[in-house]
């Protein structure tokens, strides 16, 4: 049968009108992630974003949304209340938020600081050295929300220090770094990659500057995870995978070209410089993700082991209500295979 020009015509118009409407049905399958970082858009949050700008999210049928946060303890109460489907937080405060709260089970499902940042970044002009006596009789600031802070409870019991004539301030997060560049205080509690540049680009010569990993004390602590709501988690396991699976490619991206993933951070974060957010990146990359570990066992699982001693360092300055194991706190079972999760 031969169709004349004007019933051609109709059948594209509704052809068109078909895949317009395909395209619309395939927009609206995306499930929406509101996704809360820990921090503002700095070097670090880079993997998130080359997630995002790469696709890696919507190929996952997902349409993320990313916000800042206020410290990496407050993005728990952001994923439990639901607020937020998914967060970036500290698992040491995750922890202690389930024992208060055995009621909501927020579980982390990637690791992503095989290694905590939690540090004391001092001056030597101000009488910190690299050991923990000098920190005796110091004064620090110390912003009562920071995950580093909440930490040294347990740093204080591994080395054995008396804080007796220590005075802690709690200072806001923008006046931290510039009290210690202006000797108000003699150290701050933070973390490393953020604390050490903000306080250089302030003007302090690097050699006055002395950083404290936490994790080179004794403190046997993992950092940084993906945590997820437990709602979400049941009523969306797919979903929770395939941001699970976009996030690791987004981190093998960002590691192989470190340049390119921290112009994503400049594009939302329009005072942000490129040589200090790219040499913040570059930090935690070597001080906290690309561990040994996770280079001998690849990204985003933990040493169940390990996670144990963690729990149980916890435990020296917090009373368990019911003391957790691993698996109470981390679930494997949103993790992609291993061989996807190895490093190349």
């Amino acid at each position: 049968m031969v169709l004349s020009v004007s019933a051609a015509r109709l059948v594209r118009v509704a052809a068109v009108a078909a895949a317009a409407l395909a395209g619309v049905a395939s927009a609206s399958a995306q499930t929406a992630v509101r996704f809360t970082l820990d921090w503002r858009f700095e070097g670090p949050s880079a993997p998130f974003l080359m997630a995002l700008e790469k696709g890696y999210f919507k190929a996952e049928g997902l349409d993320v949304t990313i916000d800042t946060g206020n410290g990496s303890r407050e993005s728990i109460p952001r994923v439990a209340s639901g607020t937020y489907q998914v967060g970036f937080g500290d698992v040491n405060s995750l922890v202690r938020f389930r024992d208060e709260n055995p009621g909501v089970d927020v579980k982390a499902v990637l690791m992503v600081y095989d290694r905590p940042p939690f540090a004391i970044i001092g001056r030597k002009s101000r009488g910190i050295t690299a050991d923990v006596k000098s920190l005796e009789g110091k004064k620090f600031g110390a912003p009562a929300a920071d995950a580093a802070f909440a930490q040294w409870p347990i740093f204080k019991a591994v080395n054995k220090l008396d804080d007796k004539g220590m005075k802690f301030e709690n200072v806001g997060f923008p006046v931290r770094e510039p009290m210690l560049a202006t000797g108000e205080v003699d150290a701050v509690f933070g973390f490393s990659m953020s604390s050490f540049i903000n306080v250089k680009s302030r003007g302090v010569p690097v050699e006055d500057i002395v950083t404290m990993l936490m994790s080179d004390y004794g403190v046997e602590l993992y950092g940084n995870v993906i945590m997820v709501n437990p709602t979400f988690a049941k009523e969306k396991p797919e979903a929770v995978k395939g941001f699970v699976k976009a996030l690791v490619k987004g981190l093998k991206d960002t590691v192989a070209d470190p340049s390119a993933a921290t112009d994503l951070v400049i594009k939302r974060n329009d005072v942000a410089k490129k040589d200090v957010e790219l040499e913040r990146l570059k930090m935690a990359l070597d001080q906290n993700i690309l561990t040994p570990w996770v280079k001998a066992n690849g990204w985003g699982g933990i040493d169940a082991k390990r996670f144990a001693t963690s729990i149980d360092q916890i435990g020296l300055t917090f009373t368990y209500k019911a003391k957790p194991k691993p698996e109470d706190i981390f679930s494997e079972a949103f993790l992609p295979p291993a061989a996807d999760r190895k490093i190349n």
